[in-house]
């Protein structure tokens, strides 16, 4: 059984679709392809730099990365060591002025003296 509404449908897309065609150039769509075949080119290119890169990257950090935590490690050491002795300089210094109260210089004649920073107070 055909259809008979079918054919002229049929007909009709074909017709359209020959429109269709006609307003757009070849020459055009050509042109189109072209480009996007170039981009696609340079695109695929930059994707290969950047693998090429994170995968460098990757065994950089796997070479630094025992080295860094080794460092961390010691400067946090370092700092709990020199806390304790700030600590134990600071109680001495204590003792020291309960002991001799004219030992050390009033705040103005000590502030002249120490021109350095306080590592304490956070920046």
């Amino acid at each position: 059984m055909a259809d008979p509404g079918g054919e002229s449908t049929r007909s009709a897309s074909e017709d359209i679709s020959r429109e269709f065609k006609t307003l757009v150039d070849p020459h055009d769509l050509d042109s189109i392809k072209q480009s996007q075949n170039l981009v696609l080119g340079r695109l695929q290119d930059s994707n290969a730099v950047l693998s090429h890169f994170n995968d460098y990257s990757e065994n950089c950090f796997a070479e630094v990365s025992a080295d860094f935590s080794r460092n961390t490690r010691l400067l946090r050491s370092m700092k709990s060591d020199l806390d304790y002795i700030f600590q134990k300089l600071r109680s001495l210094k204590a003792k020291i002025m309960e002991t001799y109260p004219d030992a050390f210089p009033d705040d103005s004649a000590i502030e002249a003296l120490d021109q350095r920073p306080n590592l304490e107070l956070p920046r």
